[in-house]
Parts: C-alpha cells; sequence; structure tokens
C-alpha cells in the first residue's frame, strides 16, 4: 500500500520539484573537484508527463518501435520484482541540471578545446546525476510505490545499428520534451528554461503527477535558427565542422572528441592530465551561443 503524506497527495509535482532541488543544493558529490566551493550544477528545473502520452507511441515511429514508452520501462521493472501488478497511473519526473555560470565561462574562452570545468562536469556530474536518479527511486520505493531510472537499467542501450545515427531505447531528450521541458536545437541538443549547457535525467514511478504543459508551438521553437532562421552560431563554434544549416553530423563530432582533440593537445604542448573520463567531452556549440543559459529572445545576446 502507497504510503504518501498529505504533502505529496495534496501537490506531488512541487514535492518533487523540492526534492530534486534540495538534492542538488545539499549533496556532498555536487561538489566540482580541483575549484574549492564550487558547484557541478546549479539549481535544476523540473517537468512532469502522464506515461501514458500518446506522443510516447508516436516516438515508436519517430525513433523506432525498440524505444520504450514509460509504460513498458515500468512495467518491464515491475515483472522482476517479488510483486508485479499492472499500474493503473505511470508518470514520468524529468529534470535539467544546469552547467553554472564559472563552467559555461571557461568553456566560452576556449575555441578547440574542452576546459577542464566542462570536462568533471560531463564525468562528474553525471554520476551527480546518477545519484539523484536513484535517490528518487529510493524516495518513491520507502512510499510503498514503484519507480525506475531507465538509462541505469541493464536493458537500457545504444542503437548503433540505425541508418541515420545511434540512438537509445530510451532518448532523454524526447522525455524531456513530451513534458514541456524544452525543445530540441541545430546542433542536437535540448534547449530548456535555463539553457543548452545541461544534463538531463528521469525516473518513471506509478504515481500520479499532473503533467507539465507543453507550450512550445514546435518541437525546435525555442532554437533561435529553427524560430527565426537566423543565429546559426553553433555552426561557427564547433571546430570539428560537425555542425551545418542541416543539422548535426554525429560522426565527426565523436570523431573530434574522442582523436582529434587529444591529439591537438599534445600538439600545441596543453596539459590534460588532470582530465577524467573515456574520452575529454565537448561542449564548445552548447557555449558561446545565445542559448547557452536560456531560451533566447534575441539572436545576438549571450548571458
Amino acid at each position: 500500500m502507497l504510503k504518501i503524506s498529505s504533502e505529496v497527495r495534496t501537490n506531488p509535482a512541487a514535492f518533487f520539484e523540492a526534492a530534486i532541488g534540495n538534492y542538488i543544493a545539499s549533496s556532498p558529490n555536487n561538489v566540482m573537484p580541483s575549484f574549492p566551493g564550487e558547484h557541478i550544477w546549479d539549481e535544476p528545473v523540473v517537468a512532469f508527463a502522464s506515461g501514458d502520452d500518446p506522443l510516447f507511441q508516436d516516438y515508436k515511429k519517430i525513433i523506432g518501435d525498440f524505444h520504450f514508452t514509460p509504460r513498458e520501462a515500468l512495467e518491464t521493472h515491475i515483472e522482476r520484482s517479488a510483486y508485479p501488478y499492472h499500474p493503473e497511473k505511470v508518470s514520468v519526473i524529468t529534470w535539467a541540471l544546469p552547467s553554472t555560470r564559472a563552467t559555461r565561462l571557461s568553456m566560452r574562452e576556449e575555441t578547440q578545446f574542452t576546459s577542464l570545468r566542462w570536462n568533471y562536469t560531463r564525468w562528474y556530474g553525471q554520476e551527480v546525476n546518477a545519484r539523484l536518479s536513484r535517490h528518487l527511486v529510493s524516495l518513491i520505493e520507502s512510499m510503498g510505490g514503484y519507480a525506475v531510472s531507465p538509462e541505469q537499467e541493464r536493458w537500457f542501450e545504444v542503437k548503433r545499428d540505425i541508418p541515420n545515427a545511434p540512438a537509445s531505447v530510451w532518448s532523454l531528450r524526447h522525455i524531456a520534451y513530451a513534458a514541456g521541458l524544452g525543445t530540441f536545437s541545430l546542433n542536437d541538443g535540448f534547449i530548456t528554461p535555463v539553457g543548452i549547457a545541461i544534463r538531463l535525467g528521469s525516473v518513471v514511478c506509478d504515481l500520479d503527477i499532473p503533467p507539465t504543459p507543453r507550450l512550445s508551438n514546435s518541437h525546435q521553437s525555442n532554437c533561435l535558427f529553427y524560430r527565426t532562421g537566423d543565429c546559426g552560431k553553433c555552426i561557427k563554434r564547433c571546430p570539428a565542422g560537425a555542425i551545418t544549416e542541416q543539422g548535426h553530423d554525429r560522426a565527426k563530432c565523436s570523431n573530434y572528441q574522442s582523436r582529434v582533440m587529444p591529439a591537438a593537445f599534445k600538439i600545441v604542448g596543453r596539459d590534460n592530465s588532470q582530465y577524467v573520463g573515456n574520452y575529454l567531452g565537448c561542449g564548445l556549440c552548447q557555449t558561446g551561443v545565445p542559448c547557452e543559459g536560456r531560451i533566447p529572445a534575441s539572436k545576438d545576446r549571450v548571458d
């Protein structure tokens, strides 16, 4: 039986917004290594979706029939539990963790490399994100509910045999779009109220949480290039030539991060011995652009 407090029953959205915000504000893991007193992530933004929103079925055509709906994700998890059942309600909790201003400023100064702050945000920051997901799952389970973080499940995978580009069985950008958290961009990112320099996360649960309205006019309306035909500053920011007016070339992008950039570090004699992770990461097209820290209202302004 669900042990839901009156606070959760009255306003579940506010409860989980506070839970996520408090976790990021107080987590001892949300601390930037080598930069005392700095956080990795600023205050998050949170949104919600109904797990039975028809858009999730549409994703099976847009992305591929392999893409899980929230109900499929949760029921796959429940089926492996000791007490399987068919949940009446399924809700998605999704959030965006924004990079700090210090991290964004460090990347604005770069033209071909990843800053150390950005590299730490990519790898240490993702661990904070994963811990947040597990925290929410545990919180919901403590209420007697079921919850799952799909991107951390064993069945999660990236399909690399897709003709145009690899696609995962649980696309965090598409989940966030369904929840009204933002829209897609020319450089393949996701523009939210706190900008594009973010990390997304999600949890699916069997609680009844009112969905956040989708207020955007289209799935690309937060991007100035798609909205007005202007901007395209991310094209100029990409040293790999991976972004054009036709979109983002993931193969060029990946090759630059994993091969070209490490070689360039050596050529110019720049030290990258403190960097961590399987690859250096790159956020050049997400910084020094109008959508860096907000939904842009003007094509020329960068906060």
